[in-house]
């Protein structure tokens, strides 16, 4: 071969080489230019500025260390999330806790999985009658919500206060028909969970969703007994989810990641200095 054909001939090669490279380095990119531009709908309920200010610290760390965008869609009824979630509205929720979910599961032929935890809110025993849950009288009656997981919870703030024994675990949903010791044989009045502050004036004492307490004006100072972290709380910490066939996504296990932070700590933090709601995540039960 020549000199002539032979330095066309690498000429050729190398412009060939050059062409791979640029086109891997687009495609490259590409993927990049993707990932940064991803968008992951979020699912939580209409809430206050406290907790408004949570996700503003979790999106701008999705945004800034992940790349990701947060969207969100707000719900006012607790139904509506996890529907949403398995019809695929919505990518991922954020409202519920573990038993909640579980009890919805179980309802609704549901495949929901959470990946994610985010707070837990203890709960409150309010009253206008009593300054000590211990002094409720014989016989007195405890309002307590309706549902599934919000009555089970509620009996659980009841035990522990030493007002009942129940005969379940710490995982399992509790009804009245496990309460197995009740020494002032207290009535147990199941309402609405939305009804319990407004029983305030015709029961002894009242157990009440955190929401519900806010909406009322009551204050945490003003509970006669607040629910204690500890082994039994497990099941109310608050979860994102997934459907389960996304429980593995690594772009929603980014968004877990961006809100189990010290940025997002502080925040919480901030915004409830009263400690009604906590960091979740890394929590050690005993």
């Amino acid at each position: 071969m020549n000199p002539r054909n032979r330095n066309i001939i690498i000429g050729i090669i190398v412009v060939v080489i050059v062409a791979i490279a640029a086109f891997i380095g687009f495609g490259q990119k590409s993927q990049a230019n993707k990932t940064v531009n991803k968008t992951v709908k979020i699912g939580i309920m209409t809430g206050t500025k406290e907790d408004d200010s949570i996700w503003q610290t979790v999106s701008k760390t999705a945004k800034d260390k992940y790349g990701i965008t947060l969207k969100f869609t707000h719900f006012t009824d607790y139904t509506q999330p996890n529907t949403a979630l398995k019809n695929g509205d919505i990518d991922l929720n954020a409202f519920q806790h573990y038993a909640f979910l579980k009890a919805w599961n179980k309802a609704n032929n549901g495949n929901l999985v959470a990946i994610g935890d985010t707070v837990i809110s203890p709960i409150s025993v309010y009253s206008k009658q009593l300054k000590n849950i211990s002094d409720i009288k014989e016989g007195g009656t405890i309002a307590v919500p309706n549902d599934a997981s919000n009555e089970s919870r509620a009996l659980y703030v009841l035990k522990s206060a030493g007002l009942i024994k129940l005969d379940v675990s710490g995982q399992t949903l509790a009804t009245v028909k496990d309460i197995t010791s009740n020494p002032k044989n207290l009535v147990i009045k199941e309402l609405d969970a939305s009804q319990t502050a407004r029983a305030l004036d015709s029961v002894d004492a009242a157990v009440i969703n955190n929401n519900y307490a806010v909406t009322a004006g009551l204050k945490k100072s003003d509970a006669i007994f607040t629910e204690p972290v500890n082994k039994d709380s497990q099941q109310w910490i608050n979860i994102i989810v997934a459907n389960k066939k996304d429980e593995n996504n690594t772009v929603y296990k980014d968004v877990v990641k961006a809100y189990e932070t010290e940025a997002t700590k502080k925040t919480i933090a901030k915004a409830y200095p009263d400690k009604s709601t906590i960091p979740a995540w890394g929590l050690k039960l005993k």
